[in-house]
C-alpha cells in the first residue's frame, strides 16, 4: 500500500536530495605553507653552493678586505692543475690577454678590478705568470683572493 518506495530508505534519499550544499569559502593554506618550508630549506642548502665560478681551495691570510664598487669584479681562477678560468669557462693562457680585454671594454674599459683566484695546491709560479700577463697588457687593478684565516 505505501507508494513511493515507502520505509526509512526512501524518506533519506529525498531528504538528502533537498539538503543544501555548503561551498568552502576558505583556503586550506597548510600545503602552501608544506611547499614554502620545502623550497627555504632547499635554498639554505643551495645558496652556500652558488661560489663564483670554479670550485678551488683558497689559501688563509689574515689580510683585510679589499673594498669593492657596486660592479661585480672579473674573476680568473686557477685550479690545482694550473687550468685558467674566466668566470665559469676555460680559457687557455695564449688567449689570456685578448679575452680579458674584450670583456673589460664592454664593461667599460682597463680600469676593471679583477680577481685571480689560485688554489693553494697550484704552483706559484703559475698564479705570477697569470698576474705578470695582467700586468704587461696593462691592467692595473688586479688583487688576489684568499680565505680569512681561522686560526688564532
Amino acid at each position: 500500500m505505501g507508494m513511493g518506495g515507502g520505509g526509512a530508505s526512501g524518506w533519506q534519499s529525498r531528504r538528502s536530495r533537498r539538503r543544501p550544499t555548503h561551498v568552502m569559502a576558505e583556503i586550506n593554506v597548510t600545503p602552501m605553507v608544506d611547499v614554502m618550508l620545502v623550497l627555504l630549506i632547499i635554498f639554505m642548502v643551495a645558496a652556500p653552493m652558488l661560489t663564483v665560478g670554479v670550485p678551488i681551495d683558497l689559501p688563509q691570510t689574515q689580510a683585510s678586505a679589499v673594498n669593492q664598487d657596486n660592479k661585480e669584479p672579473i674573476t680568473l681562477s686557477v685550479n690545482d692543475k694550473g687550468q685558467i678560468f674566466l668566470g665559469d669557462s676555460e680559457i687557455k693562457y695564449d688567449d689570456l690577454v685578448t679575452k680579458l680585454q674584450a670583456v673589460t671594454q664592454a664593461r667599460g674599459g682597463m680600469e676593471e678590478r679583477i680577481f685571480v683566484r689560485g688554489d693553494k695546491k697550484v704552483d706559484y709560479g703559475t698564479v705570477m705568470r697569470v698576474m705578470g700577463r695582467l700586468s704587461g697588457a696593462g691592467f692595473k687593478k688586479v688583487a688576489l683572493v684568499t680565505e680569512v684565516d681561522q686560526g688564532s
